[in-house]
């Protein structure tokens, strides 16, 4: 029995991310991708011409950890790089028709796997989810402010009690 009348919340969204995680990237893979392509893909369809600096921003890497899968990217032909005229530094990403095919094919597969995970789900629970999902990220972005010397809490370890509680969710 552990400590807690429930599994901390922290516990409990960790382990449900990591297997909804597994199964996107299931369906991903399934589908002929992975979650870096369709990342990708996504970030370049989304915005028109963008650079590579701007790419890695957008999905959330390091701009190394990007040209890998960039440089992997374009020996498949889903994608193109060149030089940006203006700024010779800079270099431009552009979908080729694989790169559009293979988009659309990830495309299908995130919807569909987005349909069966929303399934006996209404969507006013699902609204309350998001709501509730805002006000977890809000909590932890507030505590990642309010740490000053790197300890849980603030400065010397105390506990923070400047900061504001999310707005609370209605049960």
């Amino acid at each position: 029995m552990t400590p807690f009348e429930r599994p901390p919340v922290g516990m409990n969204l960790g382990r449900t991310a990591k297997l909804v995680a597994q199964a996107f990237d299931a369906a991903l893979v399934e589908a002929g991708g992975t979650l870096p392509v369709w990342l990708t893909l996504l970030s370049v369809k989304s915005s028109a011409l963008a650079n590579q600096r701007e790419l890695a921003g957008m999905i959330g890497i390091q701009g190394a950890t990007l040209t890998h899968h960039l440089n992997a990217m374009e020996a498949q032909g889903l994608l193109t790089r060149r030089r940006d005229p203006v700024n010779r530094r800079v270099h431009l990403v552009e979908l080729t028709k694989a790169g559009d095919a293979m988009f659309d094919r990830l495309r299908m597969a995130a919807l569909a796997f987005d349909k069966r995970l929303r399934t006996g789900l209404p969507d006013d629970r699902l609204a309350e989810f998001a709501e509730v999902l805002a006000a977890l990220r809000a909590n932890v972005e507030a505590d990642l402010r309010g740490i000053g010397d790197g300890l849980p809490g603030g400065k010397g370890g105390e506990p923070s009690l400047s900061r504001k509680p999310a707005r609370q969710v209605k049960p």
